[in-house]
């Protein structure tokens, strides 16, 4: 889930993107793996994760140098590639889903300054740093069939070393109600390249005391991107 563009009328269930940026995201979730479900394969090693991981990125940089919706034309110079962290297998961890029992309705604030009606469907419990964790998940409000849940967080870094809305993480739906967090995969919100995109803020509880070092990193602002020359 990375957004709507904001000031117009088209929304696209269950997701929350205009439609090419839905097909462009399904299509990297399909190929790329991009949306976490189960636990990775026992054959799997750290070589060819890390080789995964690497590979999904430089796919999306690839998306997004030729998608008109996400990133502006003007603007790639600054923002491609897109920065991120080392792989880190540390920071995929597995976990589990506590169910809601009502999936309750609340108002969930966006970078527009609007509110965007969401669901609650459980609480992803795991393991982190030694420490007990959890992130609650959600769709949005009027799913009927859940293909992917969204899961806005913010942690230590946000604000400093990573965007300072916060990052995102889509899993698939398990029948097993066992899940893999990987953080690795976490990624900014289409505001954070375009403020024509309106894009939900992770709620209080989704608010980690440790510090995420994963994932996507804040993107260059204007001032900074022109002190190095891009």
């Amino acid at each position: 889930m990375i957004g709507i563009k904001s000031g117009g009328s088209e929304k696209t269930r269950p997701t929350l993107q205009t439609r090419p940026a839905l097909q462009i995201f399904i299509a990297l979730c399909a190929l790329l793996a991009a949306c976490t479900s189960g636990p990775s394969a026992p054959e799997d090693d750290s070589r060819s994760y890390v080789k995964d991981i690497e590979d999904a990125r430089a796919e999306k940089d690839r998306v997004f140098a030729s998608d008109p919706e996400t990133i502006p034309a003007a603007k790639r110079p600054m923002f491609l590639p897109l920065k991120y962290y080392p792989v880190d297998p540390a920071f995929k961890v597995p976990a589990s889903l506590k169910l809601s029992n009502d999936r309750p309705v609340f108002d969930m604030p966006t970078s527009t300054g609007t509110n965007r009606k969401m669901q609650r469907v459980g609480v992803l419990e795991f393991t982190l740093q030694g420490k007990q964790m959890s992130l609650e998940a959600f769709v949005e409000n009027g799913t009927q069939q859940i293909t992917s849940l969204f899961v806005p967080f913010a942690d230590l870094t946000t604000g400093t070393e990573t965007y300072g809305a916060g990052r995102y993480l889509d899993l698939k739906p398990t029948a097993t109600g066992f899940y893999v967090i990987d953080f690795n995969r976490a990624y900014n919100p289409n505001c954070a390249y375009n403020p024509t995109w309106e894009c939900p803020y992770p709620p209080a509880s989704n608010r980690l005391k440790v510090a995420i070092r994963a994932g996507e990193k804040a993107p260059p602002d204007a001032a900074a991107a022109k002190a190095s020359g891009a």
